[in-house]
This record gives C-alpha cells, structure tokens and sequence, in this order.
C-alpha cells in the first residue's frame, strides 16, 4: 500500500494494538474522543491482533457510531510490534499516536504531547509516573532494560517501555518493527532516522479489565534487541535496499568467528574440570570468556535474522474486509 498517497494534512492517526480487550474498546474510544475534540481532523486505527473475544465486533459497533474509528484486523496472531506496524503502514496523519489498549496510558495526555512535538523534535515519548505495575515482574525488569538500552545506544531514554508516544509521519514510515522491537520504538527511530527524542511525563493508571500479556519470558528477546539496536546506533548494521546486512568487519566477526568460541570455551571449560591445580582453574575460567563470547555473537546473528525479517517483508498479513456481524 502507498501511504504517501493517502496522507491528510495536518491530521493525527492515533494507533492502537488490541489482543482480547473487548471490555476496553468503548472506553477506549471515548477517552481518545475526548481527549482530541478540539483537533479539527483526526482518526483512531484499532489493530485487531486476531483476538479471540469479542474485540472485533466492538469495534465494528464503535465505527457505526463514529466513521474516524477504523479497523484493522491481522489474520494471524502476530504481535503488539506488527501491529503497530499495519496501523503505521495504514495511517493517514501527518503525525502519529500510539497508546496501549488496557487503559494504562491516559488519552488526556496526547493534546501536550502533540503541542510538544511541534517545538523542535521527531518524537515525543511519555515517562509514567508512579507507574501502576507489579513490582517485580514488569517494574524491576524495566528499570534494568532501560538502563541496558542507555549502555547499548546511547539514547538517555528513562522509559522506553511506555506505550504513549507521539511522532512524525516521516518518522514512522520509515520504521520497520521486528517483533518485540516496538518497546525500543524510541532508539529505533534515533538510530535509523537521526530522530530528536524528547521525554514528557505521563500519567500511568492500573489495568481495569482484560489481563497483561508479558511477563518475565521477555527477557531473552529483550536482550537481542538490544544487540540489534547496538549494532545500529554504533554504525555496524547497514540497511541495504529492503533489508539489512552487517558491515564489513562486523560482518566477518560474526559469520566466521561465532563457532570457533563457543568449541574452543566448551573443550577449555571441560578440560578444566577434568584437571586439577591452578592450570584447571585458569582452563575453566579462560573457557568459560570464550563459551560466553561466542554466545554473544549467536545472539547478535540472531537478532539480525529477526530484525532483516521484518525488513525483506510485512510482518502482518491482513484480513479480507468483511461485515462483523452485531449482536
């Protein structure tokens, strides 16, 4: 799809991924109609991410009332980063919203998010304050990828993880989600686009209906997007045509030298538990660098594998149009 040839002027498309939250849609809506109502044009794209409730058909029910409200339906479950990927793709504003669908971001806060983006800056990112998260499944964990984001990029980002964020449409179009990639949407844009990132305080609320879908599991994909937004912003990952290809000595580090270390750290380890005295240790410890160095350089493959993924093809696959029958 052309979505140079669909653009509105001076519009905001805010976008919004939803898997099963038929509860939150209404409210939802008249959050996000409030909040923009003295915005003379403006639509709100719900990203259906094939919910297995009633999501669909409360939607369907929500643009009967109100033709800004789209529906984008995804014909296989794919993901909060491929969703917002089609809604990206299928915007029509000259600027971009996303919010998550659990009510946790507080629509009230786009209008200052959007008057702080026309002041020199590519995208606008919310902080939560007093955010309304367990302690130690989705706040610690945050806090520790936040802080490995700033050492990988660069990018002094406080709260990569909320959802809130406001952008360009030059911006947006040019970002390719890889899945899981949209928490770091912020750095993306910073290292492929040269983005100017400006953080703005939010406000944050506890889950009304419909329950969270990530917990601790999140931690390893985490961990290789993070590599892939390393290579990015240090100028080693190179993105030629439709997809991405490491530079040239990145390139040869990993391809050639990824196996030779983790060989080379499990014989070394295992000849020094074997052993015994000082040279066994010294076995076990050299061995242990080299097995961790060269899982570090697997993970970065793959990582890259994921990230040239999203590159060569459309990580979503669309419904057909069809009437949503109302009850």
């Amino acid at each position: 799809m052309d979505v140079a040839s669909c653009r509105v002027p001076d519009a905001v498309s805010v976008v919004v991924p939803l898997r099963n939250e038929e509860h939150n849609v209404g409210p939802l809506v008249s959050q996000v109609r409030a909040a923009l109502a003295s915005t003379p044009k403006w639509e709100l794209i719900l990203v259906d991410d094939a919910s297995c409730d009633g999501t669909a058909r409360r939607i369907a029910a929500e643009m009967l009332v109100d033709p800004r409200i789209r529906l984008l339906s995804l014909a296989a479950h794919a993901g909060q980063a491929a969703a917002l990927q089609a809604g990206f793709d299928h915007a029509r504003g000259d600027v971009l919203v996303t919010m998550d669908g659990d009510l946790q971001n507080d629509a009230r806060d786009i209008p200052r998010l959007l008057r702080r983006l026309g002041r020199g800056c590519d995208v606008v990112t919310g902080v939560r304050v007093r955010r309304q998260d367990n302690l130690f499944t989705r706040r610690i964990p945050s806090w520790i990828g936040n802080l490995l984001l700033r050492r990988a990029t660069g990018v002094p980002l406080r709260d990569t993880g909320c959802g809130l964020r406001v952008l360009k449409r030059k911006v947006a179009i040019g970002l390719r989600l890889s899945p899981g990639m949209h928490r770091f949407l912020p750095a993306l844009a910073a290292a492929t686009a040269n983005a100017v990132v400006v953080q703005v305080p939010v406000r944050h609320a506890p889950r009304a209906a419909g329950r969270s879908h990530y917990g601790l599991s999140r931690v390893f994909p985490v961990l290789a997007d993070l590599a892939v937004l390393r290579l990015l912003s240090r100028g080693r990952l190179e993105l030629v045509g439709p997809g991405a290809r490491l530079a040239g000595s990145e390139r040869r580090s990993l391809s050639t030298y990824c196996a030779l270390p983790i060989v080379l750290g499990l014989v070394t380890a295992l000849l020094g538990l074997t052993g015994g005295g000082p040279f066994a240790a010294i076995a076990f410890f050299g061995g242990g660098c080299l097995l961790g160095a060269g899982v570090v350089r697997a993970t970065r493959i793959a990582a890259l594998a994921r990230y040239r993924t999203a590159l060569d093809r459309p990580p979503y696959r669309l419904k057909r149009p069809s009437p949503v029958a109302l009850v």
